[in-house]
């Protein structure tokens, strides 16, 4: 039982899986940091407010706090933007130059098997 079990934890993928939700915690608290503690200065500089958590209405006595929706809405935009910018644009982009090599691989191929059959007649 524990041999099965220390295989599977000696797995890459796991390890992978283990690094990437540690990353993704610190850069979350990354994200939120700069989401609250410079963009959110830039904004109480300009609008007269330095956070939208203080922004609330109220209905029936109930207090809804739309400020820190607003909040929570710019760092997921930013936290999108950050992950496609620093992660799916450059793999994208080496997955289109393999792609590219291989397409040229296979062309230099084709060449090398015409050229046998000339050769061979």
């Amino acid at each position: 039982m524990l041999k099965g079990f220390k295989e599977f934890i000696s797995k890459g993928s796991v390890v992978d899986l283990a690094v990437g939700v540690v990353i993704g915690g610190v850069f979350g608290a990354v994200v939120t940091s700069f989401t609250n503690d410079v963009l959110m200065a830039f904004i109480g500089a300009i609008f007269g407010k330095p956070s939208f958590n203080d922004l609330t209405f109220t209905v029936n006595g109930a207090v809804v706090y739309y400020g820190r929706f607003l909040t929570a809405l710019l760092t997921f935009i930013i936290t999108a933007l950050a992950v496609y910018f620093v992660v799916v644009v450059p793999i994208n982009k080496l997955r289109d130059r393999k792609d590219k090599s291989e397409d040229e691989m296979s062309n230099e191929e084709k060449m090398v098997q015409l050229l046998e059959q000339i050769a061979s007649k």
